[in-house]
């Protein structure tokens, strides 16, 4: 939010050391142009804010950080439950094809499963469940195409998780593991993750780790968000 008032500040000369410019520059503009002004430094400060708050109240997946230096990390995270579907598509375009499936999943494309007392063991009654959005999405590659995912909140189970109506999108349990991570905010471009890639894979080579599965590119923020605002991250998987 402090960004933002500053920005209006410098548009109308009010900040400290600059007031006798403002006053001139400001006292020469019209009502009208003072007024569009004002209204160009609320939209301003309206959007930092909205665009601050985008994953508050959002469940991120749970972790300990064993070890920090820097934007690196080596966490031990807890078990999870992903919904993941596969795409056949290139880098920048696997997380825009396969959002749409995973929200749909999240949004009621589902088969709530209850538990019906009968005659008959258990029957399952079809209806529609709405799960709330969680943080990162990932993305990582599986045998030239990319796999993406959404985890579960965790109050789930693999048992109360409704079934994916699309056969595209499935449940998939995920035990305790550990990670090394880097951390970058910016664009979400093929070239930058690579070269924090590279990265990653120096400060697992100096700890003496040894890499035990595919990268992953971990988004926790909407498209909307202001690039600098933006948490990415590059994951492998370590031991």
């Amino acid at each position: 939010m402090g960004e933002g008032i500053n920005l209006v500040r410098v548009a109308i000369g009010s900040f400290d050391g600059g007031q006798a410019w403002g006053k001139g520059f400001f006292g020469k503009l019209t009502v009208m142009a003072k007024r569009k002004l004002m209204l160009w430094g609320l939209m301003v400060i309206s959007l930092f804010l909205l665009c601050s708050c985008a994953t508050v109240g959002i469940e991120k997946a749970k972790y300990e950080v064993v070890e920090k230096e820097g934007t690196f990390e080596v966490r031990q995270y807890q078990p999870q439950i992903v919904a993941e579907t596969i795409v056949e598509a290139n880098f920048d375009e696997a997380g825009n094809v396969a959002f749409r499936r995973l929200f749909n999943y999240i949004s009621g494309q589902n088969r709530k499963k209850e538990s019906i007392a009968m005659t008959a063991p258990v029957s399952q009654k079809s209806s529609s469940e709405k799960i709330a959005m969680t943080a990162p999405v990932n993305q990582q590659k599986s045998e030239g195409k990319y796999s993406v995912s959404f985890l579960m909140p965790s109050q789930y189970t693999m048992v109360t998780l409704p079934e994916p109506l699309d056969s595209n999108v499935r449940l998939r349990e995920i035990p305790a593991h550990k990670v090394a991570a880097i951390r970058y905010s910016g664009s979400w471009s093929r070239k930058k993750y690579e070269t924090k890639k590279i990265l990653l894979e120096e400060f697992i080579r100096r700890k003496g780790l040894r890499i035990t599965g595919q990268d992953i590119f971990a988004r926790y923020d909407p498209p909307f968000q202001i690039w600098f605002l933006r948490r990415n991250e590059v994951l492998f998987p370590v031991e």
